[in-house]
């Protein structure tokens, strides 16, 4: 037993005289000077490295928004005639085709419309008669070169006449039993809906009673507060969240400003065209904007994911030689969230961990 006694005290012995090692070397983490912590090959090789870098600070600020339909490239379907709305099938957010119907308007313009086309009809048909009658009658002697005129101009007349009441029952759809068809004027979905049946509706109303969208280009409109203002322009990059689709950022720039606050909220509107072809973002949906610009102040820039919070201090792990990793304390300009700007602890050119560096941090400090 005395043997096995021996090499477990030995055994123990070593990996005490190796925790301690450890321990000094890590020992005090706001000492630069300190000995190098050197891991596996096997560990070195999972890690991202990042490198210090000069760069332009890059500002991001956050603001809320909302998703809407662009209005340039919409479709609004006002009524052409008066009457009573029924037969609507179609609702908010439905998708439609090009010539759809979406429903009729009962009028008795419509059925003036037919009947002023069976006028014309007949009219024509006396007219060409009458000319006819007048051309007989000139070869003979019997009617003036003046008669005869007058009958062609009455037979133009006629056929103008007709022409006229087959093009305005042409734009009210060639109905001839008294219906007027609502129809989708482009592919897209119904983003606005004001009628409903039963309604009167007449020619004069001021809004449409559809409106349709293809949704493939949307904007965002985000609210910025007076304190930002001097910090948003038009050209301004922006990427766009969501709660829908955690992880997935959607890219755009500044597409407008409104240079007049709201009265009750004081805040200033700026807009954000995105493509959508997808139909991922919706009309109401709420978002998250960041808009980031640029300053002419450069700094030294790093991945936000390596650095270190701890005790109010901020730290990063730099890489010497091949796998030797050091503990550094640096002072923060600002971050924007995907980089971090550092006023000094680091230089341009050097190496950090930009992957579980808060692990290795809270293993060298053990």
């Amino acid at each position: 037993m005395k043997p096995y006694r021996f090499y477990t005290l030995k055994l123990v012995h070593l990996i005490v005289t190796s925790l301690l090692l450890i321990s000094c070397g890590s020992k005090g983490n706001q000492d630069d000077s300190r000995e190098g912590y050197v891991i596996s090959d096997s560990l070195f090789k999972t890690l991202k490295i990042d490198v210090v870098r000069l760069s332009n600070i890059k500002n991001a600020l956050k603001f809320n928004g909302i998703v809407g339909f662009n209005e340039d490239e919409v479709e609004n379907i006002y009524p052409l005639i008066s009457g009573s709305v029924q037969g609507i099938t179609k609702g908010l957010g439905d998708y439609v085709k090009n010539g759809e119907a979406l429903g009729n308007v009962k009028s008795s313009e419509m059925a003036n419309y037919s009947s002023s086309l069976i006028d014309a009809q007949a009219g024509l048909l006396l007219a060409n008669k009458q000319l006819q009658q007048q051309k007989d009658l000139y070869k003979s002697g019997l009617a003036s070169q003046v008669d005869l005129t007058a009958a062609q101009a009455n037979y133009q007349q006629a056929k103008a006449a007709l022409t006229a009441a087959k093009r305005i029952l042409a734009i009210n759809g060639n109905s001839t039993d008294g219906l007027f068809t609502i129809k989708a004027p482009i592919n897209g979905f119904i983003v606005q809906k004001n009628i409903t049946n039963g309604m009167n509706i007449r020619v004069d109303n001021n809004a449409p009673m559809f409106v349709v969208s293809d949704l493939k280009n949307i904007w965002v409109e985000a609210n910025v507060y007076e304190e930002n203002i001097d910090k948003v322009h038009k050209g301004d990059e922006a990427d766009v969240t969501t709660i829908t689709y955690p992880g997935k950022v959607f890219k755009g720039k500044i597409d407008e400003m409104n240079n007049v606050l709201d009265p009750v909220t004081k805040v200033m509107k700026i807009r954000i065209v995105l493509d959508n072809p997808d139909f991922l973002l919706k009309p109401e949906m709420f978002t998250t904007v960041t808009v980031y610009n640029t300053d002419q102040q450069q700094a030294m820039t790093i991945k936000s994911d390596a650095l270190i919070f701890d005790q109010s201090q901020y730290f990063v792990i730099a890489v010497s030689g091949k796998k030797e990793l050091h503990i550094r304390k640096v002072e923060v300009i600002t971050s924007n969230g995907e980089e971090t700007y550092i006023k000094s602890g680091i230089s341009p050119g050097e190496r950090l961990v930009a992957s579980k560096a808060i692990l290795i941090y809270g293993s060298l400090n053990n």
